[in-house]
């Protein structure tokens, strides 16, 4: 399946409507997949903070997962 990207806007009674013609598709059944925009995008401090306070990361606070320290592995190696 080919995939063709085209800009489009939707009218105010739920119609789409592209600025495209789209001549290699005539006569031929398509899928439309329609990727409306956020109102809001959230912010990466926004995404982490939700991360940090979701409670299904609280076993990693306990003292069974802390098995690691400063000791272990080695340094990466900077490239110039």
């Amino acid at each position: 399946m080919k995939a063709i990207e085209i800009a489009g806007q939707i009218d105010d009674d739920g119609k789409l409507h592209t600025e495209v013609v789209l001549r290699q598709a005539q006569n031929k059944r398509v899928k439309v997949i329609i990727l409306i925009p956020e109102e809001e995008e959230i912010s990466d401090a926004a995404w982490l903070s939700s991360l940090s306070d979701n409670p299904s990361f609280d076993f990693l606070l306990s003292e069974e997962e802390d098995i690691y320290t400063l000791e272990d592995g080695q340094a990466w190696p900077d490239e110039a």
